[in-house]
């Protein structure tokens, strides 16, 4: 009985990976567990369906007047038909595994593995794709709780200036009257919203792909050499991430680690990690809070704390220094990646691909106007994703590609280069770093530059200016030299011309964003991926000639 109860409720088996004198396959549940996981399939998804649409259904059973003595009854029923159907369908599941062979040998070495922690025993777990809430953990936030450069990620390091200044200004009456609009974003955030802005973490979408996740994590560990882990991250959410290290295979990038950050609908089995895994680095891909076999839910708190967890990891099991990490990111993953690169100032650089400056002027340029208010302080208050307020704190190098025919992270109603919320980052980063530099005429000359419809138009910019590379390269060496290389430089104060400002804002333009003609989710070309720019270490190189 013992036996049979674990078969009940262990976990799916989805594929066993090639090893030795076997060949990788889908596991092959017989009649009675694939019947059984059906239903518990149906029934638990028509569930997180209710949850999310719970505004929705909540207004239709009202109209059907469902919230009488009779109504109540009703679902009752509903309820109580469902459960019982829940619980015969897990046991007909059980019985089927219980007579299979394959998935009892697998729940054995699970159970072993679990009971003595070994090492060996974990790596054989390699060979299987299961359930990942089943998967022991690898690496927990606080097992280097000692180390001085852990970062001390919650809430209150993510937390919105709108949200602390709501809570502690004001009369008591001007609160009362907000208490309205609260509670409508909170409830707005915390069902369809939550879901708009991050669609991935949805049973919907996950349900219809994991298909392709199972065949991708197939891929990434039976050909590329993947493995998989579970990380424990400070809030307890379980993330899922794979390695692949390239430090022992003779690759010539191998000994830099890009760490990758997914879009809003991504998943590292089939995400960005492919562009840096193409290129030749050392790559670890992860999935945000509610992605694929990630637990939690993706708000900016629990985004800081799964990277925090990710970086921690990389730093003291796989053993790279903070140097030889670089962060990737697409989309609205470059809002995890700004958060690790603010609390990790030394990482070797950051590479944000189709990302935003801010998400809430996206947001309101998408939504109706008369649900404006209703967004900006929803997202402002519970969903503050600003990637330029975070990157502004990090020193080290960036990298931006931009998309000139981005049709998401632009603000009108189809695909244009100048409202594409890249130019605003670019610029936000400029007047941060360079703030003598970027003064009224320079930023107008610049916003001019990044409006150019085609790569021929912003050339033109540089002929106009008279731009050359080599002599704005020796005025940036120069000040280096004679002042320093950290941030904000000085640079422009006073004792450079208005056209010489110019010139160097192009330059640095140039240097800090490149252009890619694509759309949003066309995958970037790893000819495209390469390390960002640093001033620091072209003077250095210079001085060294």
């Amino acid at each position: 009985m013992a036996s049979l109860r674990r078969c009940i409720f262990g976990p799916q088996l989805y594929r066993i990976h090639s090893q030795q004198g076997i060949v990788g396959h889908e596991y092959q549940p017989n009649i009675l567990e694939r019947q059984g996981n059906n239903v518990v399939k149906i029934i638990t998804f028509c569930w997180s369906f209710s949850y999310y649409t719970s505004p929705f259904l909540l207004a239709y059973l009202y109209r059907k007047n469902y919230f009488t003595y009779e109504g109540l009854i009703s679902i009752g029923k509903i309820v109580g038909t469902a459960l019982p159907m829940l619980a015969f369908a897990m046991c007909i599941r059980g019985i089927g595994r219980y007579t299979n062979e394959e998935y009892c040998s697998f729940l054995a070495l699970l159970e072993s593995a679990k009971a003595s922690n070994s090492s060996e025993l974990k790596n054989k777990l390699q060979f299987y794709d299961f359930e990942f809430s089943h998967w022991p953990p690898d690496f927990r936030w606080n097992d280097v709780s000692s180390d001085t450069s852990k970062i001390k990620s919650s809430v209150a390091s993510v937390e919105s200036p709108s949200q602390t200044h709501t809570a502690s200004s004001g009369s008591l009456l001007s609160r009362l009257a907000d208490l309205p609009l609260q509670f409508l974003s909170y409830t707005v955030i915390h069902t369809v919203g939550r879901m708009l802005v991050y669609p991935g973490h949805t049973p919907l979408l996950n349900t219809l792909v994991w298909p392709n996740l199972v065949e991708g994590r197939a891929k990434l560990i039976e050909n590329k050499g993947a493995v998989r882990s579970k990380l424990i991250a400070r809030d307890g959410n379980e993330i899922d991430i794979v390695v692949i290290d390239k430090r022992s295979k003779e690759s010539f990038h191998g000994n830099k680690l890009v760490i990758c950050c997914e879009g809003n609908g991504g998943y590292y089995e089939v995400g960005c990690m492919e562009t840096p895994t193409e290129a030749k680095y050392s790559v670890l891909g992860w999935n945000h809070p509610g992605f694929g076999g990630s637990t939690g839910k993706p708000f900016p708190e629990n985004e800081a704390n799964a990277v925090d967890v990710v970086v921690q990891y990389a730093i003291h099991r796989l053993g790279f220094e903070l140097k030889d990490i670089v962060l990737f990111a697409w989309s609205i993953g470059g809002y995890s990646a700004s958060i690790a690169a603010k609390e990790y100032p030394d990482i070797g650089g950051v590479v944000l691909d189709a990302t935003f400056d801010d998400i809430v002027p996206l947001a309101v340029s998408k939504m109706p106007e008369f649900m404006s208010g209703l967004v900006v302080h929803s997202l402002s208050t519970y969903m503050n994703l600003n990637v330029a307020e975070h990157l502004c704190k990090y020193p080290g190098p960036i990298r931006l590609i931009r998309r000139s025919r981005d049709e998401v992270i632009t603000t009108s109603l189809t695909p244009d280069i100048a409202t594409n919320r890249a130019n605003n980052l670019l610029l936000k980063i400029m007047q941060n770093r360079y703030p003598k530099l970027m003064d009224e005429d320079t930023v107008e000359v610049l916003w001019q530059y990044l409006r150019a419809p085609d790569q021929l138009a912003a050339l033109s910019f540089y002929e106009t200016f008279e731009v050359e590379d080599s002599a704005c390269q020796h005025v940036m060496q120069e000040y280096v030299l004679r002042h320093s290389s950290s941030f904000p430089m000085l640079i422009g104060d006073n004792d450079l011309q208005s056209i010489t400002k110019v010139q160097l804002a192009l330059y640095l333009a140039g240097k800090y964003m490149i252009d890619f003609n694509a759309t949003h989710c066309t995958p970037l070309p790893s000819l495209m991926f390469d390390l960002p720019w640093s001033v620091q270490e072209d003077s250095f190189t210079t001085e060294m000639d």
